[in-house]
């Protein structure tokens, strides 16, 4: 008899409960959202991170300021802050970390993703 599998229903209802098993945000990543949002009167803002082509390697990662929330849209909510992530993005961000890093190259959210095969030297981009 085989091991049982475990199986993610990607159906809409389901998506956004089973993503935060995929999709992690860091603590720090959500302290830095909630310190930037102090300051704006939007309340309703959220941070968005996506995959657009580009860069020398294929794909790279944007982040943005959003208060646009469509239906297909995934929420990730961590110690009150909400990440969206559209629905062509998530498919190249499951099993990734989303941090906030300030080191000696600066200050930045990133993205930790083990599905990239390689990156340009810069970081900025990737390709799957």
């Amino acid at each position: 008899m085989s091991e049982p599998t475990d199986s993610i229903n990607t159906s809409n209802a389901d998506v956004s409960e089973a993503i935060p098993a995929l999709l992690e945000v860091t603590s720090a990543a959500s302290s830095k959202v909630k310190e930037l949002l102090e300051d704006e009167d939007n309340q309703s803002l959220r941070l968005r991170v996506y995959v657009t082509g580009g860069g020398c390697s294929g794909f790279q990662y944007g982040f943005k300021f959003d208060d646009y929330l469509s239906d297909e849209d995934t929420q990730i909510e961590k110690d009150g802050m909400v990440l969206l992530v559209d629905p062509l993005s998530i498919q190249y961000l499951a099993g990734s970390t989303v941090d906030y890093i300030d080191g000696l190259e600066g200050a930045r959210f990133v993205v930790n993703n083990p599905n990239a095969t390689a990156t340009c030297g810069c970081g900025a981009s990737f390709s799957i």
